[in-house]
C-alpha cells in the first residue's frame, strides 16, 4: 500500500488496515498532513492545525493497539472538527474575532464520543462567522474560484480535497447538505436530536443539528453509528437502543425503494440546469419515482424557519450583540437585529407549525421510502462573497428530518451537483440503505 496515498483511503478501509496492522495510525495521519501541506495553500480548509499534536495522538493510538488495550471502530482514523465544536486540547473560536483565542476546558459530547471510538482529532476546520452566512477563507477544492458553501465550509472542503476521510459539521439551515453538494462529497444531517449538541455553539435549539461529511456512504454509516446516543446535557436527545447504521446501510432493500420527487417551496430558485438534471434522473428511475406535490402550507416554511432561527439566534448571541456588535459582519448584525424584533406571538405561531407540518408528511412516508429533491439551486456559485442559497434544505431542517446529499451529478461547468434524499424522522439508517440503492441505480445507468 503506497503510504503517500493513504489519505485517500475511506475511513472504513483505514480503520480496517490499522486494526489489521497493515498500516499505522501515524502513517495515516502523516499522509493526511502531507496532503494538507500540498493543498491547503489553495483550499484553506483549516482554522487550527498542530501537526505535532495530531501525530502524538496517532502514536498513542498505535501504542494502544500494540499493547493490547481496547480499540474502537474508528481507532487511529483522523477526523476534522468544525470550529464551533469544543475541543479541550485545541482552540474553538466559532469563526468570529469576538472568540479569538477561546480555549474550552472540555470536549463537546460529539468530540468525546469520537475519541472514545479511537479517532484522532486532526484539527479544527473553518466555519463561517458564528456558523451563519458571512464566509470564511475556504475555497472550493473542485474550483478555487467558487464557494465551498457554508457554514461547514472547511469540513466539506477538507474531505473533498483528500485532507481527511471524515469531518463533523453542523446545520441550522443548509450548512451540511449545501457544502456537501458544492464540494462533491456525502453530507448527512440526521434526525433532530439524534446526536448531542452539548459543547457546540448554540444558534437555535429548535433547528441546530450535528452532521457529518465523508467520501463514501459506508463511512457516513460508520461515523454516524459512533455519534448517536442520549446525552443528559442535550435535552433533545433521548435514550434509545443502539442504531446499527453500518449493518442496515449495507443491506439490500427487501423491495426496490419507491421515491417521491418533490420540488419543494424553493423550486422557483432552481437553475435551469438543475431542473433538467432532475428531469433526466426521474426519467432514468422510471416507475421507482413519482412526482408529489406538497401541501400549500409548506410554502410558508421558509418564513417560519427564518422567524424561529433569527429569534433564537438573537437570544443565543445576545452577549456578542451587547459587547461587540460592531465587530460582527453587517449580514449577521442585520439578522440579529431582525431577530430581536420578532414578536412572541409570531415566534410561537411558527413553532406550532412544526408538528402540524410533520404530521402532513406521514401519508407520504406511508407510501414512499424517501423524498428525492435537489440539495441546492445549482452548482457552487462563482466567487467567495457568498456561500450560496440554502433554501433547498430549509424545510427539512425545520421539520428535523434526516437528509443526505449524494454526489451523483455534475453541472456543465464540471462542478458537482448534489442529489438530496430525505427520510422520515428516526428512520436514519434506512435512509442510508435507500441512498445506497439510488447510488447503484445511477452508476448502472
Amino acid at each position: 500500500m503506497d503510504a503517500s496515498q493513504l489519505n485517500w483511503l475511506s475511513a472504513c478501509d483505514a480503520a480496517r488496515a490499522i486494526r489489521d496492522g497493515a498500516v499505522s495510525s501515524e502513517q495515516m495521519v502523516e499522509s493526511c498532513l502531507a496532503r494538507i501541506r500540498e493543498a491547503e495553500p489553495q483550499v484553506e480548509a483549516w482554522q487550527y492545525l498542530d501537526p505535532a499534536h495530531a501525530l502524538a495522538q496517532a502514536r498513542a493510538r498505535d501504542a494502544d493497539r500494540r499493547e493490547g488495550r481496547p480499540t474502537g471502530p474508528l481507532h487511529g482514523v483522523p477526523v476534522g472538527i468544525k470550529d464551533i465544536m469544543d475541543t479541550a486540547d485545541m482552540p474553538t473560536e466559532d469563526g468570529t474575532v469576538l472568540h479569538a483565542g477561546r480555549t474550552p476546558a472540555r470536549d463537546a459530547t460529539a468530540v468525546a464520543m469520537l475519541r472514545a471510538a479511537g479517532a484522532v482529532i486532526l484539527g479544527k476546520t473553518v466555519t463561517t462567522e458564528c456558523a451563519t452566512y458571512f464566509p470564511g477563507k475556504t475555497r472550493n477544492p473542485c474550483n478555487p474560484e467558487h464557494t465551498p458553501g457554508g457554514s461547514s465550509s472547511g469540513s466539506a472542503a477538507a474531505v473533498a480535497a483528500g485532507m481527511v476521510p471524515l469531518s463533523l459539521g453542523s446545520q441550522t439551515n443548509g450548512s451540511v447538505i449545501r457544502p456537501a453538494s458544492f464540494c462533491g462529497v456525502y453530507g448527512f444531517k440526521p434526525t433532530h436530536g439524534l446526536i448531542s449538541r452539548h459543547g457546540i455553539m448554540k444558534l437555535s435549539r429548535t433547528l441546530d443539528h450535528v452532521g457529518v461529511f465523508a467520501r463514501t456512504l459506508e463511512d457516513v454509516a460508520l461515523i454516524a453509528e459512533q455519534l448517536v446516543g442520549h446525552d443528559e446535557l442535550d435535552a433533545d436527545t433521548r435514550p434509545r437502543a443502539r442504531i446499527p447504521f453500518c449493518a442496515v446501510a449495507a443491506e439490500q432493500p427487501p423491495l426496490p425503494p419507491l421515491l417521491a420527487f418533490v420540488k419543494g417551496p424553493a423550486w422557483e430558485r432552481a437553475e435551469e440546469e438543475t431542473r433538467e438534471a432532475f428531469a433526466e434522473l426521474v426519467a432514468e428511475l422510471g416507475d421507482r419515482v413519482v412526482e408529489v406535490d406538497l401541501p400549500e402550507t409548506t410554502q410558508r416554511a421558509l418564513d417560519w424557519h427564518r422567524t424561529i432561527m433569527e429569534a433564537e439566534m438573537a437570544a443565543n448571541l445576545d452577549v456578542e450583540w451587547e459587547r461587540g456588535r460592531d465587530r460582527l459582519s453587517e449580514s449577521l448584525r442585520t439578522r440579529l437585529a431582525r431577530g430581536r424584533e420578532v414578536s412572541a406571538l409570531d415566534y410561537q405561531i411558527a413553532l406550532a407549525r412544526i408538528p402540524l407540518l410533520q404530521e402532513g408528511f406521514g401519508e407520504i412516508f406511508e407510501r414512499f421510502d424517501a423524498i428525492l429533491t435537489p440539495a441546492a439551486a445549482g452548482t457552487a456559485p462563482k466567487g467567495l462573497a457568498s456561500t450560496g442559497d440554502p433554501s433547498f434544505c430549509t424545510l427539512w431542517t425545520l421539520l428535523g428530518m434526516p437528509a443526505l446529499s449524494l454526489p451523483l451529478m455534475q453541472g456543465g461547468n464540471g462542478l458537482p451537483l448534489g442529489v438530496q434524499l430525505v427520510g422520515p424522522r428516526h428512520d436514519d439508517a434506512r435512509l442510508l440503505r435507500t441512498a445506497r440503492w439510488l447510488a447503484a441505480q445511477v452508476a448502472a445507468g
